[in-house]
């Protein structure tokens, strides 16, 4: 008789979450406030572990959970678990993206009133008796404009509502149609049309390499003297000390934090400021997002530990057991290549083609063009994951088109991604060397020959001698070590481009010094 699967609950979350597994026929244990060490005893005996936001999955942790097979975050956030290290150790992470969306949307809308009329000011004046009317003068929203940063799951509900309180919104999301954009009443807009044109400003995006520090002094400097900001995001999407300064001149007249670059935020610069309402990262806390993301992980872990099912995972494609031995030589190279395209769009996608040439095209590639997706969207979206890339590309207007053909040129297999848009064509495509390694092979027409390194230079530029040299000895200088160099000639042109992987991570003001070079014309960091 096969023993039944377990299933240890880490985290306070809803009890109906626990009753599911039990009728799915799982055995489960609630233990919850477990530390790390009693954890890591604790953990042995399960197949799968449910958590919140306070249980800490480390790679220690993951050493002692030899029959661990699913990990489900009841929540979008996994910044609490090592994937990379679960990942290696061959369990599946799950999360809930979608459990808590209109939770975060209105308690943004909640923000954007008590900002707008002082709420939490005035309270407190009421409650010490002083009932100081004159004082709290407050706006209407009704007219003003509400600028958007980040369109998509979260931001879009925002738009919704705002247009619905007669606000004018404009948005700014790179991955925004304009189809939706007319679906959603709003403007479609670039960011510094939604700085300078704001009355109230509130930030929906992931925590990217891009988006951090987002709202800095510069960006602040273009906005409306007057402006109001909320962020119910991610901390650091805003620069804490800039928006003080900003507050305190008089340029910004409010903000509205729900989350801080340190959290728990014990202590912070900006708390007992006079014209800033704070709340400790409410966004996901009410009743029906707690139990929403509770049922939906409960659910999704069930369906994997009995069927081998797989929803919503952020590190393992959606494949089945016949096809995943044919498929996993190519699994990497494809996000890969998305990622590569993702990092390097400089214009809004608008199509993606992707080729599939030689053996590859015999194959089931439906999860493979997932992968691309997936690669393509991470740089600039969080939680998007194999599952709902082709959702969220859709939701954003862009139209995916597949292709196969039984033979390949110059290699026995080809995976090619062309990423079209209003600012013109790119295209990246590789290869799988020894049935394991992936390569790419081309960049715009440019012949190369390259791994992709966990960090890596791109650099554009024009074909003249010098480039190597300058770029070693800056780096050199830095004690930053170059494991690869590869060179390809654009065909027809004095231009070349050059792919550098590097030992360690490259400091963004040697990145600038790169760009200084006189036959630099594009440096790029690029990750993997």
């Amino acid at each position: 008789m096969t023993a039944k699967p377990r299933v240890l609950i880490s985290d306070k979350m809803s009890p109906q979450a626990e009753q599911i597994f039990r009728s799915r026929g799982i055995e489960v244990t609630v233990k919850t406030d477990l530390k790390p060490e009693e954890l890591k005893v604790e953990i042995a005996n399960y197949d799968g572990l449910a958590v919140r936001s306070s249980t800490k999955v480390t790679a220690d942790i993951l050493k002692s959970a030899k029959n661990l097979k699913v990990i489900g975050r009841a929540g979008i956030g996994v910044d609490n678990v090592d994937v990379p290290a679960a990942t290696q150790t061959g369990v599946v992470v799950m999360n809930t993206p979608f459990g808590n969306s209109i939770t975060t949307a209105e308690h943004t809308l909640a923000l954007l009133m008590a900002l707008a009329r002082d709420i939490p000011q005035a309270n407190a004046s009421t409650h010490a008796g002083k009932w100081e009317k004159a004082k709290f003068m407050g706006q209407e929203l009704f007219g003003k404009t509400l600028g958007v940063i980040g369109c998509g799951n979260i931001g879009a509900i925002v738009a919704d509502r705002g247009v619905g309180l007669k606000m004018k919104v404009i948005a700014y999301d790179p991955f925004l149609s304009a189809d939706r954009a007319v679906e959603l009443g709003v403007e479609k807009v670039e960011l510094d049309d939604v700085l300078k044109r704001s009355d109230f400003i509130t930030i929906h995006t992931p925590m990217t390499e891009q988006t951090k520090g987002i709202l800095n002094a510069a960006a602040i400097a273009k906005m409306k003297k007057g402006v109001r900001l909320i962020n119910c995001a991610r901390g650091g999407l805003i620069v804490e000390a800039d928006l003080k300064a900003a507050l305190d001149s008089g340029h910004v007249a409010g903000a509205a934090l729900d989350v801080f670059e340190v959290e728990p935020a014990k202590e912070n610069l900006l708390f007992n400021h006079p014209k800033v309402v704070c709340t400790p990262h409410l966004g996901a806390s009410t009743v029906e997002a707690q139990e929403n993301v509770a049922l939906q992980v409960a659910e999704q872990m069930s369906d994997f530990l009995l069927q081998g099912a797989i929803a919503n995972a952020v590190n393992m494609p959606s494949v089945s057991a016949e096809d995943a031995p044919k498929l996993k030589p190519y699994m990497k190279l494809a996000e890969q290549l998305g990622s590569f395209a993702g990092q390097l769009a400089t214009t809004d996608a608008k199509e993606i083609q992707i080729e599939y040439e030689g053996q590859v095209a015999s194959l089931n590639t439906k999860p493979l063009t997932a992968l691309v997706l997936a690669g393509f969207l991470k740089p600039s979206m969080e939680g998007v994951n194999i599952v709902s890339a082709p959702a969220r590309a859709k939701e954003r207007g862009i139209t995916i088109a597949e292709t196969k053909r039984d033979k390949a040129e110059d290699y026995q297999t080809v995976v090619r991604v062309t990423v079209k848009g209003h600012g013109g064509t790119s295209t990246v495509a590789g290869t799988v060397f020894g049935g394991e390694h992936p390569r790419v092979i081309d960049i715009n027409g440019v012949p190369t020959e390259a791994g992709l390194n966990k960090e890596m230079l791109y650099v554009l530029n024009l074909d003249k001698p010098g480039l190597i040299g300058a770029v070693g000895t800056l780096l050199g200088n830095s004690n930053i070590n170059i494991s690869d160099f590869n060179l390809g000639r654009i065909p027809g042109k004095d231009r070349a481009i050059a792919l550098i992987s590097v030992d360690g991570v490259i400091p963004q003001n040697i990145v600038d010094e790169i760009a200084k070079i006189s036959q630099v014309e594009r440096v790029q960091v690029l990750r993997f």
